[in-house]
C-alpha cells in the first residue's frame, strides 16, 4: 500500500481501541522477570560457552604483536579470537567504527580480543592473561583544539544538507538594532541504557543465529551480514525484548560481531555481554558540540537574522551531530544561515543518541532566544509566539502539515502558573532556596520511513501480528495490537502480537521517532488486505464492509469474522510505502517545557520543583505509553542539563568516567513531579492513522528550559552543559 494523499476516514477513526490508555500488553512478563532479553538466553542442550572482551588500552596507535599462549591454554578456554585469525572484516553501513582492533587501534577499548570459554569467569580470567604489544602515536582528542580548522563535512544520508543559507544573514545581522551572539557547549553523553549489549551467536553450517539487543533488525541483518562477508539470507536476528536502546543499539555493534567470531571459532553458541566499564569507550555516544547561535531583531521583537553554527567531531567516515535542525525550522525570519563542521577524533564513535541533532541544538538554541528576549524586555512565552511560522522558513512554499506550538505555548503558560513568574532573575525566596521558573519551545522530525507486517486469523478469531518492529521499552506490542483490533473489530484480548524476529516482514524498526507511525501504518496495510480477504470468504461486499465486535456485516448481512478462517488461516501481508506528502509538508512535532527550579543560597545545589510538557503530536495512539515517553525525555533532558557529561582525558584519548558509578544520570531524588499533556490533534499527512512519533519529543528543549530556569532564579547565565554547581558558586548573589 502507497500512502500518496492526506488520509480521509477509516476504520482507526472509530477509536474504541486506539486512543485508549493501555495498560501495556507485555507489562507482566517484565514486573515478572520472564520477559526473555538477549542475555537471558539459555538452552542446556545447546552447550553455551562465554566470550569476554579485550578493550585496547590505548586510544591511538598500531598492535606490534598479541600473545594468547596462556590464554589459550587456560582452563576451559575452546578459542581465542583476535584480527590475526578472524579472517576478513568489513563494516556496516551505519557505524565506522571496526570491532575488532588491529593492526590498527582506532579508539581506547576497540576489541582487540575475544576469549571464549566454558564459564564467563573462565573467559575473563583467560582474558587477563593475554599481552599485548602496541606502539601508541598522537591522537586528537580535543574539540576544541580542533574549532578552527574543523571542515564543512559532505551531505549524508541523515542530518539534511551540511549548511543551509536564505538571504543576507551576515548583512542583516551586522545591521540589527538588537544581536545575540553566543557560544554554547554541550558535552559528550553517554546512553546509560539499562540493559547492556549482549548478543548470543549460534551457527547452523554457513547459517548464523543471534538472539541480540538491536533496535532496527533489517539494518542489524544487513550490517552483519556485510561485516562478516556473508549473504544476509544467512543471518537470523531474534529480539524480542530491548532494556532500553536510545539509539546506542540501533544495528550491529561489536557484541554481536564478537559473538558471531567467537561461536564460529569455538563450534558452540557464544554469548558476549559487554561489561559496564567497557561500553562507554567500546561502543557509541553523543558527541560533543561547540555552538555559535545569532539572533538579530527589531525594537519590537520580531526576528530578522537567525544563523547557528555546530562544531561536533567523529571518527574518518563518520557523521557530525546536526545541532542545527530545530534552527532551520521553529522560527520565522527572513535571512537565516546554518553551518555544521566535523573534525575528526580519534574518541569512540560519535552517532545517535535520543534526538540526535535536535536535543544538544535545542539546548542552545532556545537558551539563546531567551537571552534575545531578555534584551529586548520581552516575556520569552510572548517573544516565541511573536516568531511563530505556518511555513518551513528556508522553504515557504512548503506549509506545516500541523503546527500548534503557539497553543502549546499559552495552555502551558496557563497550566503553570506562567503569568506569576517575576521576570527580574534574582528575586524570588523560598527560605534558603532561590526560585526561578523557566521554559523553551520543543520540536523534533516527524520522518515515515517503510514498514511491513503479516497478519493471521484463526478459527478461533484470534489475529496473530509479526513484524520484526522492536519494543524498547516504549510500548510497540501494545500499540500493534491495538491498531490490529481496531482495525479487525476486536477485543485486545483477541490480538496476538509477535515482534523483533528478522524472518518476520521488515518494518521500520524503533528508531529516530518514526517507529511507532511507521510500524502501526504497517500493520493498517496488512490488515485491510485481511480485511478484504475475509470479506471475500464471507460473500461480503468489502467496499462498506464494518468489522465490530467480532462480527462482519454489509447491509443487511452478518457473519462471525472467526466464520473467515473455518476451512483455514487466513493470512495477509503488506508494506506500508509513504509517497510525496514528506515533499509539500513539513512534518514535525512541537511542544513546549516550563520548569520550576530552586537554587540553594549558600551552595549553588540545583533541584528542579517540577516540570510540564505540553505536545502536538498528532494523534496519541495509547496516551499511557505516550506520556511514559515524554517524561522519559523529561527526564532525560534534566540529566543533561545538570549532570550527564563524558569527560573526557585530553592526554590519554578516552573517557575517564565510563560506569555507572562515574556517569551521573538523574534519580528519583533528582525527579519531581512530571506532568506530560497532549492537544487534541491528528495529521492526516502523516500517516493512514494520522498518528506521529512520540519517543523523542520530550528531551528536545527540556534542558534548555531549566537552564533558563536556573538563570531566573540566580542572574547567573551558564553557556556550558552540564550547569553544576561549581559553574555557578562564585557568580551566585549574596546570600543575604
Amino acid at each position: 500500500m502507497k500512502f500518496e494523499t492526506p488520509a480521509g476516514t477509516n476504520p482507526i477513526d472509530r477509536l474504541k481501541v486506539v486512543g485508549k490508555p493501555t495498560d501495556r500488553i507485555e507489562g507482566p512478563l517484565k514486573t515478572t522477570g520472564t520477559a526473555p532479553y538477549a542475555s537471558d538466553w539459555h538452552d542446556p542442550e545447546a552447550g553455551l560457552a562465554y566470550g569476554y572482551v579485550v578493550g585496547a588500552g590505548i586510544a591511538k596507535g598500531r598492535i606490534v604483536s598479541v600473545d594468547t599462549s596462556r590464554a589459550g591454554a587456560a582452563s576451559g578456554v575452546l578459542a581465542v579470537v583476535t584480527a590475526a585469525n578472524a579472517g576478513t572484516l568489513d563494516k556496516g553501513e551505519f557505524y565506522v567504527a571496526r570491532a575488532l582492533a588491529g593492526p590498527d587501534i582506532d579508539h581506547y577499548h576497540q576489541a582487540v580480543a575475544v576469549v571464549v570459554a566454558e564459564t564467563f569467569e573462565q573467559a575473563r580470567a583467560a582474558a587477563a592473561l593475554i599481552r599485548v604489544d602496541a606502539v601508541a602515536t598522537p591522537g586528537r582528542f580535543d574539540l576544541a583544539a580542533a574549532r578552527e580548522t574543523a571542515p564543512v563535512p559532505k551531505p549524508g544520508q541523515f542530518g539534511g544538507p551540511t549548511e543551509t543559507q536564505v538571504g543576507d544573514f551576515e548583512g542583516t545581522f551586522a545591521t540589527a538594532p538588537f544581536r545575540v551572539d553566543e557560544t554554547y557547549t554541550t558535552p559528550d553523553q553517554t546512553h546509560a541504557m539499562m540493559e547492556p549489549h549482549a548478543t548470543v551467536a549460534a551457527w547452523t553450517g554457513d547459517r548464523l543465529t543471534l538472539w541480540t539487543s538491536v533496535q532496527l533488525m533489517g539494518w542489524g541483518v544487513r550490517d552483519l551480514a556485510r561485516t562478516l562477508g556473508i549473504p544476509k539470507e544467512r543471518v537470523r536476528m531474534i529480539a524480542p525484548y530491548i532494556g532500553g536502546g536510545f539509539g546506542g543499539k540501533a544495528t550491529t555493534l561489536s557484541d554481536a560481531v564478537l559473538a558471531s567470531l567467537g561461536a564460529r571459532a569455538a563450534g558452540r553458541p557464544v554469548k558476549v555481554a559487554l561489561p559496564r566499564a567497557l561500553m562507554a569507550n567500546n561502543l557509541t555516544h553523543r558527541p560533543a558540540t561547540i555552538q555559535r547561535v545569532r539572533i538579530g531583531a527589531t525594537a519590537d521583537g520580531r526576528i530578522t537574522a537567525i544563523g547557528h553554527e555546530s562544531w561536533s567531531g567523529n571518527l574518518a567516515g563518520g557523521r557530525p551531530e546536526s545541532a542545527v535542525l530545530p534552527t532551520r525550522l521553529l522560527y520565522a525570519g527572513a535571512h537565516r544561515m546554518t553551518r555544521l563542521r566535523l573534525a575528526q577524533l580519534d574518541l569512540p564513535e560519535g552517532s545517535a543518541m535520543r534526538a540526535p541533532g535536535e536535543a544538544p541544538g535545542m539546548m542552545a538554541l532556545e537558551v539563546a532566544m531567551d537571552e534575545m528576549a531578555e534584551k529586548l524586555g520581552l516575556d520569552p512565552v510572548a517573544f516565541r509566539i511573536l516568531n511563530d511560522t505556518q511555513v518551513d522558513p528556508e522553504s515557504p512554499e512548503r506549509a506545516f502539515s500541523q503546527r500548534q506550538l503557539v497553543e502549546c505555548l499559552r495552555r502551558g503558560a496557563k497550566r503553570f502558573g506562567w503569568d506569576r513568574r517575576v521576570g527580574e532573575p534574582g528575586q524570588v525566596r523560598d527560605g534558603r532556596w532561590r526560585v526561578g521558573i523557566g521554559m523553551a519551545s520543543a520540536i523534533r522530525a516527524a520522518p515515515l520511513t517503510t514498514s511491513a507486517a503479516r497478519v493471521r486469523l484463526d478459527a478461533g478469531g484470534v489475529v496473530t501480528v509479526e513484524t520484526d518492529m522492536t519494543d524498547i521499552g516504549t510500548g510497540t506490542y501494545t500499540i500493534i495490537a491495538q491498531t490490529a483490533a481496531e482495525m479487525m473489530g476486536l477485543p485486545l484480548d483477541r490480538v496476538v502480537v509477535r515482534l523483533g524476529d528478522s524472518t518476520f516482514p521488515e518494518s521500520a524498526g524503533s528508531g529516530g521517532q518514526w517507529g511507532a507511525a511507521s510500524s502501526t501504518a504497517g500493520v493498517y496495510a496488512a490488515c485491510m488486505r485481511l480485511r478484504e480477504a475475509v470479506s471475500k470468504r464471507l460473500g461480503i461486499n468489502s467496499g462498506d464492509a464494518v468489522f465490530e465486535d467480532g462480527l462482519v456485516r454489509s447491509g443487511n448481512l452478518s457473519a462471525p469474522l472467526a466464520g473467515a478462517a473455518s476451512e483455514g488461516d487466513l493470512v495477509a501481508e503488506d508494506v506500508m510505502e509513504f509517497g510525496g506528502l514528506t515533499k509539500r509538508f513539513a512534518i514535525q512535532t512541537f511542544g513546549a517545557h516550563f520548569v520550576e527550579v530552586g537554587v540553594d543560597v549558600d551552595t549553588a545545589e540545583i533541584r528542579v520543583r517540577r516540570m510540564l510538557a505540553v505536545c502536538a503530536a498528532g494523534r496519541i495512539l495509547n496516551p499511557k505509553a505516550a506520556r511514559s515517553q515524554i517524561i522519559g525525555g523529561m527526564t532525560m533532558g534534566i540529566g543533561a542539563a545538570l549532570m550527564e557529561e563524558l569527560a573526557v582525558d585530553k592526554k590519554r584519548g578516552f573517557f575517564a568516567n565510563h560506569d555507572l558509578a562515574g556517569y551521573e544520570i538523574p534519580v528519583h531524588a533528582d525527579v519531581p513531579h512530571l506532568d506530560a499533556i497532549f492537544l487534541d490533534e491528528v495529521d492526516a499527512a502523516a500517516t493512514p492513522l494520522k498518528a506521529k512519533g512520540v519517543g523523542e519529543l520530550g528531551i528536545c528543549g527540556a534542558a534548555a528550559a531549566v537552564a533558563n530556569a536556573i538563570h531566573n532564579a540566580t542572574g547567573v547565565r551558564v553557556r556550558d552543559y552540564p550547569i553544576t554547581l561549581d559553574k555557578l558558586l562564585d557568580r551566585m548573589p549574596d546570600a543575604a
